[in-house]
C-alpha cells in the first residue's frame, strides 16, 4: 500500500480531526433524537393569576407568524369573562409599524394549567376546536419572571421574560434546558428591545 505509506503526517492529523468531528456530530444528533423520542414534559402546575400580564420575547425559534417582527415583541395575557385567556401579541416591523395579533388561549389540562391551545381565528369562530396551536409551559421560575414555552413536536419555542432585556445567563439556562428536551437551538432568534 504505497499510498498509505507516503500519506503525510499532517494529512493523517487532519483526517483524524475530521473523523472525530463526524463522530461528535453523530453523537449530538443521536442525543437530540433520543431526547425527542421522549414525551415532552411540562412544569407541574401554573397559577394562571400569577402568569397573566405582560411578557417580553427574549428568544424564539423561527416562526412564520413572526416573520415581520423586528423588535419590541411582547405578549399580554388577560382573563376574559368566559375564563379563557385573551392573547394580545405586539411587535414592530423593520419600518417601525406596529403589528398586532389578538387571540384566545384555552386551558386543556385544568387544574394544572400547563397546556393551552391558542387560536388567532376571528373571535366569532374561535370556539371551533380547529386551527389551534399548542402552547405548553416547559420551564417557569417560582417568581413567574421567566418562562420557556414550546409544543410537543419541538418545532417552536419561546423564552419570555417580565423584563425586556433579561440577563444572558438566564436565557442560556433556559435554552440549555430546551436542548435537553430535544430542541435544536442552533437557529434561535434573539429579538431586540428598544
Amino acid at each position: 500500500m504505497p499510498f498509505i505509506k507516503n500519506f503525510p503526517k499532517a494529512s493523517w492529523r487532519l483526517a483524524k480531526i475530521a473523523v472525530g468531528g463526524v463522530v461528535l456530530t453523530g453523537l449530538a444528533a443521536g442525543t437530540i433524537a433520543y431526547a425527542q423520542s421522549k414525551p415532552l414534559a411540562t412544569v407541574e402546575k401554573v397559577e394562571l393569576d400569577k402568569y397573566l400580564g405582560v411578557w417580553y420575547e427574549a428568544a424564539r425559534k423561527p416562526m412564520y407568524f413572526e416573520r415581520k417582527c423586528a423588535y419590541n415583541i411582547s405578549a399580554t395575557y388577560t382573563l376574559n369573562e368566559n375564563g379563557n385567556i385573551v392573547v394580545d401579541n405586539k411587535c414592530y416591523d423593520s419600518e417601525g409599524n406596529l403589528q398586532q395579533s389578538m387571540g384566545e388561549a384555552f386551558v386543556v389540562n385544568a387544574p394544572f394549567n400547563t397546556k393551552l391551545n391558542v387560536s388567532f381565528l376571528p373571535e366569532s369562530i374561535r370556539w371551533i376546536p380547529v386551527g389551534r396551536g399548542d402552547y405548553w409551559i416547559l420551564k417557569l421560575d417560582e417568581d413567574y419572571q421567566t418562562v420557556l414555552v414550546g409544543e410537543p413536536r419541538r418545532k417552536y419555542l419561546w423564552i419570555l421574560s417580565r423584563v425586556p432585556n433579561p440577563k444572558k445567563e438566564v436565557i442560556i439556562e433556559y435554552l440549555n434546558y430546551a436542548k435537553s428536551l430535544g430542541y435544536d437551538i442552533s437557529d434561535v432568534i434573539y429579538p431586540e428591545h428598544r
